[in-house]
C-alpha cells in the first residue's frame, strides 16, 4: 500500500520536468514564427533529425514542411528535444570574411603584382 502511495509522487515529480521543457519548446518555436523564413533544425527525443520550416504552430505541435520536398510532418511539442534555427547558407560573418579576403587581394594585387608587371617601359600594355 506505501508504494501506491509514492507511486503518484513520483509521477508528478516527472511529469514537472517534461512540462517544463514542452513549454520551452512551444516558447522557441513561437518565437521563431511561421513561415518559409522560420526555418528550423529539430531533434526529437528519439535522436531523429529534421530540418525544414515551421508552417504552422498549434497550442500542442506543430507543422514542419522540408523545403525540399514539400512534405509536411506534425511534430508534438512533448517530442522535441531541441529546436534550433537553422543555419543553412552564408551566414553576416561569412560574407565579413569574404569582404575582407577579396580586399586584401585587391590591395595586394595593386600595391605588388601591378609594379612587377608594369616595370620600365612596358606601361603601354593590359593593366597598365
Amino acid at each position: 500500500m506505501a508504494a501506491t502511495v509514492c507511486f503518484p509522487a513520483l509521477t508528478r515529480e516527472q511529469a514537472a520536468p517534461d512540462f517544463q521543457e514542452t513549454a520551452k519548446t512551444r516558447a522557441a518555436v513561437q518565437k521563431l514564427g511561421v513561415g518559409r523564413d522560420a526555418r528550423v533544425e529539430v531533434k526529437l527525443r528519439d535522436k531523429t533529425k529534421l530540418k525544414g520550416y515551421i508552417s504552422a504552430a498549434e497550442q500542442d505541435s506543430f507543422t514542419l514542411t522540408d523545403s525540399k520536398t514539400g512534405s509536411t510532418q506534425n511534430v508534438s511539442y512533448a517530442e522535441v528535444d531541441q529546436v534550433k534555427k537553422h543555419r543553412g547558407g552564408f551566414s553576416t560573418r561569412s560574407w565579413l570574411i569574404i569582404g575582407a579576403v577579396a580586399t586584401a587581394a585587391i590591395i595586394i594585387g595593386a600595391t605588388v603584382i601591378k609594379p612587377v608587371v608594369c616595370d620600365g617601359g612596358a606601361q603601354s600594355r593590359g593593366l597598365c
